[in-house]
């Protein structure tokens, strides 16, 4: 959530950064937003004048009795009555205009970072870099959904989406035999990696409660994409993004903690309302599936050289699976509600001859520290900090990328940083 004070002062900026993401009516709510705030200052200066000429008048009426003066002490007992009565109005008017105020500011996104390109949609995306050759496959490699069905022993295909479809319905595969292996191999190195450069491990819950969606920015704006617990009020995950920044919810953290860095694996939930076409056939776009995120809360003036970092990280990690794959910086139409600043690594199916995202790293800023409560004194003072998030990685379409890559005659090769993992270098 944006600032207030920063609303207030910088009024054209904040127009500027919502029209550089084509948000509707921006300026109508900027000035709605500005109308409730000076609603909210001056009911507040009323209500504080008031409570103390009451607390006055009534600090009066014993010293009053004590001199005897009944009538004046009863004149100043109706007064204060009525400054009671008065604050009482009050008060409840600055709970509704305060609550008025909430409810606008939350439908507003973050601000984009100065270096987000203009544009609308994912077609006006920057292309940052692209890395690694793209594989020439032999005459009739297949997709993924259809190379599977080479790989059908006794107990079935590898992934197996017509079980899914039988316990859960289209969008729940089913692993089965070494691609359920290969998905354990691929948490495991994931894990591992994240390990190595610096992550602490935790295991959040999957199911979050209300609270917890508002404070990373689901909710209310992406309540329509969960799957929601109705009897418990609870929510499945969307990503661990949610879970994991939420550890740090009404935190003041020390600053010799920082910078957290936090990774965690966890199953995703996302009910993809609307989603339909050949772009979402097979893994390409699930109900469920699995990932593995990295968290980082970090002082402001740092933020950015994170982000960075955990860009190359994300890199590193497609570099040693052998896949090539490409760096956008999103445009401002195009980024998420919450994000100041985001990078998507692509990957490059060769069987599909198109680019799958399998990665998303963002810097939120102060967005959704302001709406956590989250932050740490700092040089003096209680400041908001920054939290960043990203894929590192989402596993079904780097899986349906490893497979149709690496596709041969004879088998599917397995990359060989997977290998110690899985126990097998092919699938044949």
């Amino acid at each position: 959530m944006l600032q207030l004070n920063f609303i207030r002062e910088n009024k054209e900026a904040t127009l500027a950064g919502l029209r550089k993401r084509y948000f509707a009516n921006a300026e109508a709510v900027v000035d709605e937003v500005l109308t409730l705030d000076q609603q909210r200052r001056d009911t507040q200066r009323e209500l504080d004048d008031v409570l103390s000429q009451s607390n006055a008048k009534a600090s009066q009426i014993g010293a009053l009795m004590k001199a005897g003066d009944k009538a004046a002490a009863e004149t100043a007992k109706a007064e204060t009555a009525d400054l009671k009565a008065r604050s009482k109005v009050l008060a409840d008017s600055l709970r509704q205009v305060e609550a008025d105020l909430q409810s606008v500011l939350v439908t507003i996104p973050n601000i984009p970072h100065s270096s987000v390109p203009e544009g609308r949609s994912a077609d006006d995306n920057e292309v940052v870099l692209e890395h690694g050759d793209k594989p020439q496959l032999h005459e009739g490699a297949l997709p993924h959904w259809e190379l599977i069905k080479k790989y059908d022993r006794d107990g079935g295909p590898i992934i197996d989406f017509e079980l899914g479809v039988k316990i859960s319905g289209a969008g729940f595969p089913v692993y089965k035999g070494k691609g359920a292996r290969i998905q354990r191999a691929m948490i495991n190195f994931f894990l591992d990696e994240a390990i190595k450069a610096g992550y602490s491990e935790v295991q959040p819950p999957i199911v979050i409660n209300e609270d917890s969606g508002f404070g990373t920015g689901q909710l209310p704006d992406k309540e329509g994409q969960m799957y929601y617990v109705t009897e418990d009020k609870l929510y499945l995950i969307p990503t661990a993004e949610v879970p994991i920044t939420n550890l740090y919810r009404d935190v003041i953290l020390p600053e010799n903690q920082l910078p957290v860095k936090n990774v965690g694996y966890t199953p995703c939930f996302r009910r993809e309302a609307g989603s339909w076409g050949a772009h979402v056939r097979g893994l390409n776009r699930l109900h469920q599936f699995d990932k593995v995120e990295i968290v980082r809360v970090e002082k402001p003036e740092n933020s950015y050289a994170a982000l960075e970092e955990m860009s190359l990280y994300v890199q590193s990690l497609l570099q040693k699976l052998g896949l090539p794959y490409r760096v956008l910086r999103l445009c401002g139409g195009d980024m998420g509600f919450t994000s100041a600043l985001t990078y998507d690594m692509e990957v490059w199916s060769a069987a599909q001859q198109r680019w799958l995202e399998v990665s998303s790293v963002s810097n939120f800023e102060t967005y959704q520290a302001n709406r956590l409560k989250l932050r740490s004194k700092l040089e003096g003072k209680t400041q908001l900090l920054h939290t960043l998030n990203g894929s590192a990685l989402a596993l079904p379409r780097i899986l349906a990328s490893i497979l149709e890559n690496n596709q041969t005659p004879e088998g599917i090769k397995i990359p060989d940083v997977l290998v110690p993992y899985c126990g097998f270098d092919t699938i044949s």
